[in-house]
């Protein structure tokens, strides 16, 4: 069996979990229990280390406010729960474009340069903005309702006291502490921190960019990170 006719097999197989669950509507709706049961069903089903399924399980439950906390203060995903449903729609898209992809890479010059598996996929997707958890608070300001009343609203804002290295490089820092053995994956570190193309990169890291292109699963959680904010608005 090859590798992409086994990466279609898993792929087909997080799907089935996926529709099963139901957690996402195409008119941007969501169920968040669903959310999160979908995600823990698919990292039992893909995450190989037990140790480590287990770290990120507890990290996203318990150690963070990933399924409370949102994915930006003004942009996609900028609601309580904001930030899982927003690295689920990741994820979805990124299994929906996978194979095609793939296969067209496959059949590239830079074809035996790189194998990607179904768990590489789910842990850039989902991981992909680990850097925003715990990032978010929610502060209040004065305004009007239809009836020109005063009123309290709530409203994100970023803590003060975060320090950043860059967005996708704090992901990965974020996963490595989570999950240490992914330091021999670069192929799936480089597109976590890539994510974003060049929009979150200095001069310097702009210089090479173009080489990180040659990894498909970047372009893959590029892309997918692209369409499920700008198409779906998660």
């Amino acid at each position: 069996m090859t590798d992409i006719q086994q990466l279609s097999i898993d792929i087909d197989g997080m799907l089935a979990v996926f529709n099963s669950c139901n957690p996402l509507s195409a008119t941007g709706t969501f169920d968040m229990e669903a959310v999160k049961h979908c995600i823990m069903q698919l990292c039992d089903l893909v995450v190989k280390n037990t140790e480590e399924r287990d770290a990120l399980k507890q990290w996203m439950i318990e150690k963070s406010d990933f399924f409370k906390g949102p994915a930006s203060t003004r942009f996609h995903g900028n609601f309580e729960g904001g930030l899982a449903v927003h690295s689920l729609k990741v994820l979805h898209q990124a299994l929906l474009f996978a194979l095609p992809l793939l296969a067209n890479y496959a059949v590239s010059p830079l074809k035996d340069s790189y194998s990607i598996t179904a768990e590489d996929i789910f842990i850039a997707a989902i991981t992909h903005d680990f850097c925003k958890a715990n990032t978010y608070k929610v502060e209040y300001r004065n305004s009007k309702d239809v009836f020109g009343n005063w009123k309290k609203t709530p409203y994100y804002k970023t803590i003060e006291e975060s320090r950043n290295l860059g967005h996708g490089n704090e992901s990965v820092l974020e996963l490595l502490e989570i999950m240490p053995s992914f330091i021999h994956r670069r192929h799936v570190l480089e597109a976590i921190s890539r994510h974003m193309g060049f929009s979150d990169l200095s001069d310097s890291e702009k210089y090479n960019y173009s080489n990180f292109l040659d990894n498909p699963l970047v372009v893959l959680i590029q892309l997918a990170d692209q369409t499920a904010s700008q198409w779906y608005n998660l």
